[in-house]
């Protein structure tokens, strides 16, 4: 098994989300853990949210599972059924197509960190039902889209 190196993984920050939305989650910052060793099946990411930042618009997906584990700081799950508050050793799932819309914000004054695991799906379409937003992912590439189907420019 490879040692995965965390300091030399790139940290990639923010989102690819369109203009509109990409403030709130600029503050997002990602490893991608899984990338670093090969894998395919699932990725594997330490993602850190500085204080007053997002993880992501609160979404769901057709097709990935989801799982996070919280290991610093604190973060607040809001989710279909309100919100809930993340400490260390805290974890959450999301399963495929449940239509369970979730999100981490760090309503905190310092950082949080957490590890996220997620299927790779080659086709997904993600729901973001707070605002007009759809992401499908093909053989083409990731295309965000109005939810009325015309896409946002690149």
């Amino acid at each position: 098994m490879p040692k995965v190196d965390i300091a030399k993984v790139k940290v990639t920050s923010g989102t690819f989300y369109p203009d509109p939305f990409k403030a709130e989650c600029a503050g997002r910052h990602k490893q991608a853990l899984g990338d670093a060793v090969g894998l395919t099946q699932f990725g594997v990411n330490l993602t850190r949210v500085e204080a007053g930042q997002a993880s992501a618009l609160r979404h769901w997906h057709e097709q990935e599972d989801e799982f996070i584990y919280m290991l610093e700081g604190e973060l607040v799950l809001a989710e279909n059924g309100g919100e809930v508050v993340l400490k260390p050793g805290d974890a959450a799932g999301f399963k495929a197509g449940s239509g369970n819309a979730h999100r981490l914000i760090n309503r905190g004054k310092v950082d949080a960190v957490y590890f996220e695991v997620g299927t790779r799906a080659k086709h997904e379409h993600v729901h973001y039902p707070d605002v007009d937003l759809v992401l499908v992912r093909d053989e083409q590439g990731r295309h965000y889209l109005h939810k009325n189907g015309e896409p946002y420019p690149s």
